[in-house]
């Protein structure tokens, strides 16, 4: 089969596409053939060996898979070949089969199609999360998106909505992209390219701040983040997207209660009832209609190349999937 797969660390150009071996599935596995693939900032970060957890060489990148099963060990009960289903996993996703252990994958409900669900998992679980599980979103409070027209960013407006929030601020570099979150629900929005971006903010929220932020560049972007927030309010830092080292000094928090909460989704996974409860209801939102997933960019698998750099320069909106 055809995988994409890196043996050095460096930029976009060490992704080869290979010929590799069917993956051959254990027992209680099965094996998917895959229809669509999620490419995320991590699988970025894995490329330059700056992810949180080792990245062992040689790699196969990708951690969301959408596909229909192509076979099944014996031991696999709750699924049978020809089943849709989406799963979240550690790598390997970036190739035209992969193996699964059947309690990571879920069935794909009727009204949901693969780039759907394949674009879903990672930064839908991720959205999901930092508002309600760290951010702790209590009914009509207030929420700062930043990147609001990227993958997570574009879930975390409409979840917000759905969760309660009273006002969602949507912030973006581009007027284009701020419009995009507006017609997702976003309340106003601020263009972070300004430098008085958060100036703008406490002027929207008439001086009072917001309760949540949610934040994943670091630097001064996360120093301006955290004068934004109001009383008890909280700062969710889910990601390292920036290169600005972060100088935090923690007595900033005291004038106002404030708090600063680190979010990492692996650890979510570890907490099945809590991971599968979360996915339904994600799958049900989009299946429902309530919950729109933006697909900025369909790119072949063999030219993950492309989609790393769209990714990297920032010049995509919603969520990049490969497609085999």
């Amino acid at each position: 089969m055809k995988a994409i797969q890196f043996r050095e660390y460096g930029s976009p150009d060490v992704l080869q596409t290979v010929d590799v071996p069917v993956p051959t599935g254990k027992p209680g596995t099965v094996l998917v053939q895959v229809k669509a693939a999620g490419v995320n900032f991590a699988d970025t970060m894995r490329r330059r060996n700056q992810y949180l957890a080792k990245t062992p060489l040689p790699y196969i990148p990708g951690s969301e898979v959408a596909g229909v099963i192509a076979e099944v060990s014996p031991e696999v009960t709750q699924y049978k070949v020809g089943d849709r289903v989406v799963a979240l996993t550690e790598n390997g996703c970036y190739a035209e089969y992969v193996a699964l252990p059947e309690h990571q994958i879920h069935p794909i409900p009727d009204g949901v199609d693969f780039d759907q669900a394949a674009a879903l998992l990672l930064q839908g679980l991720t959205a999901y999360h930092v508002l309600k599980t760290s951010g702790q979103l209590v009914q009509g409070e207030s929420v700062l998106v930043h990147a609001a027209a990227g993958g997570v960013g574009t879930l975390a407006v409409q979840l917000a909505k759905l969760m309660g929030a009273g006002h969602v601020i949507a912030a973006a570099s581009r007027s284009d992209k701020l419009e995009l979150a507006r017609s997702l629900g976003a309340d106003a929005g601020v263009n972070y390219s300004e430098s008085n971006w958060n100036d703008q903010v406490m002027e929207l929220t008439r001086g009072r701040g917001v309760d949540i932020v949610l934040e994943m560049v670091g630097g001064e972007h996360f120093a301006k983040s955290v004068t934004c927030l109001a009383t008890f309010g909280r700062l969710v830092y889910y990601g390292r997207a920036g290169t600005e080292t972060t100088r935090f000094d923690p007595s900033v928090l005291m004038h106002r209660n404030t708090s600063v909460v680190g979010f990492w989704l692996p650890r979510i996974l570890q907490h099945p009832v809590l991971y599968r409860e979360s996915v339904k209801q994600l799958l049900d939102y989009v299946e429902e209609r309530k919950l729109q997933v933006i697909i900025g960019e369909r790119v072949p698998l063999t030219e993950a190349k492309r989609a790393h750099e769209l990714l990297e320069g920032r010049q995509t909106t919603g969520k990049v999937v490969l497609i085999p």
